[in-house]
């Protein structure tokens, strides 16, 4: 035990409040996430100091994402024999993050964190670990509550969670400036990620490096303000849920969906409402995602009258209303995945999806020629286009820019080269299988076989 750490210093301190509430203040072993930067540096350094007096047996968990080449490797050599200084059970992981992106169709960022958390998951399983500890803080929650604010979520998942499951975040209260001092102060090593300061590399870092800073000249606790603002407006959804929750165990089962009485919804309150009539869809469609606020105002708009319906929403639901209920129904379920061959098309829906010898009605998108087997399917939400200027967006994010609402979205047949998405009209070409000028091409061409949509027949 190093000698300035007896005595218990006051440094961080609510990062301790949250571990001895976490474990009842019996201690338990964990898995620290630890990349080697200074947030996750300090957090080993507090488990093997002050943690170890308290029962906290930490095992270091660090990921190689591959995608920094050198730099990434002398990390994990400096993870690996910090661990190997001071005694501390180390376990390395690495993948191929471009690799299972390509394969996915996801940004690098999103196959980075699917590629971690499955094995910082794994190691805490094979470990027999309670917690699964990361070193996410006060200002990584300031990030992440504005870009959120930025998408226009709500207060349901503004920011980052302090527990999910075994993860758990004991730095949320904690600032980066604090975190900073206390590594000063105990000699805490670390080492510097380069893409941190690449502000063209990422919203965070552009938030981080620019726009933070200008919050903090005005209020030098705005990161702190924030932190804890996410924090009521999370409670505060918890309740809505409840309240919700207890309307929609008004709701019954029809063929193909749900209803619920239209007065239970119009009586309460529009946000607890609002909340039901999603859950409602959700109960239906057996997914969450995708299902806002756009929806929520649909639902609550048929279920008062001040719409005539039915009305189509995500996932290939419809809602409308008979008597005094609401219903939600599924109208709409994609087609199977099919291989286009030429001399083959695909019916997808109400849309049309052939190879074409030469471009003529429709919306006609060229693909580089021999990139891979083709098919079409629905869109998937790890789906991602890379764009003309190298940056990868998201198939969701781009339909939205365009004006796609997500039950066109759902509609949409998908072009696929192997798993990646590679066109979809309306959409456009993924520019990592456009080809070049003088390249050898194969032209698809998307129809629409009925105008009218299923929905408003």
């Amino acid at each position: 035990m190093p000698e300035q750490m007896r005595g218990a210093a006051p440094e961080l301190a609510a990062a301790k409040q949250f571990l001895l509430e976490l474990t009842g203040g019996r201690g338990a072993p964990v898995v620290a996430a630890v990349s080697g930067g200074v947030d996750s540096m300090c957090l080993l350094h507090l488990l093997y100091t002050w943690g170890a007096e308290r029962g906290f047996f930490v095992t270091a968990a660090h990921f190689n994402h591959q995608l920094r080449g050198a730099e990434a490797d002398r990390d994990e050599q400096f993870v690996r024999a910090y661990c190997a200084g001071h005694g501390i059970p180390f376990v390395a992981g690495r993948g191929d993050t471009r690799a299972l992106a390509r394969e996915r169709g996801l940004s690098e960022e999103e196959a980075a964190r699917d590629l971690r958390y499955a094995f910082l998951e794994r190691t805490a399983e094979e470990g027999g670990c309670a917690f699964l500890l990361t070193a996410h803080h006060a200002d990584d929650n300031a990030e992440t509550v504005l870009l959120n604010l930025l998408r226009g979520t709500g207060s349901a998942g503004l920011g980052i969670p302090a527990r999910r499951g075994r993860i758990a975040r004991p730095f949320l209260a904690v600032t980066r400036g604090e975190l900073a001092a206390y590594a000063e102060r105990w000699g805490v090593p670390h080492v510097e990620d380069s893409t941190n300061a690449d502000t063209a590399a990422a919203s965070r870092n552009l938030l981080r490096r620019q726009v933070l800073p200008v919050l903090k000249s005005i209020n030098p606790r705005a990161v702190e303000n924030m932190a804890r603002a996410s924090v009521f407006l999370a409670e505060e959804s918890a309740a809505l849920d409840k309240y919700a929750s207890e309307l929609l165990a008004l709701a019954r089962p029809v063929p193909d969906g749900s209803s619920i009485p239209r007065a239970a919804l119009t009586d309460a309150p529009e946000p607890v409402a609002a909340r039901a009539a999603l859950a409602l869809c959700a109960q239906v469609c057996g997914r969450r995602q995708d299902l806002g606020s756009v929806e929520a105002s649909m639902l609550l708009a048929l279920a008062a009258g001040r719409t005539r319906g039915p009305v189509a929403l995500s996932h290939g639901l419809r809602a409308r209303r008979t008597g005094g209920l609401l219903l939600v129904e599924r109208v709409f379920r994609p087609p199977e995945p099919a291989e286009l061959r030429p001399g083959k098309p695909v019916r997808f829906g109400e849309w049309g999806v052939r190879l074409a010898q030469t471009p003529g009605g429709g919306e006609t998108v060229s693909l580089m020629a021999e990139a891979g087997a083709l098919s079409v399917t629905a869109w998937r939400p790890s789906d991602h286009l890379q764009m003309a200027n190298g940056r990868s967006r998201s198939f969701k994010r781009i339909c939205t820019d365009r004006g796609i609402p997500a039950w066109d979205r759902d509609r949409l047949p998908v072009v696929r080269i192997g798993e990646a998405a590679a066109a979809a009209p309306g959409v456009g070409v993924s520019a990592s299988f456009a080809p070049k000028p003088g390249e050898r091409a194969v032209l698809i061409t998307f129809n629409k076989y009925i105008e009218e949509k299923e929905h408003e027949k």
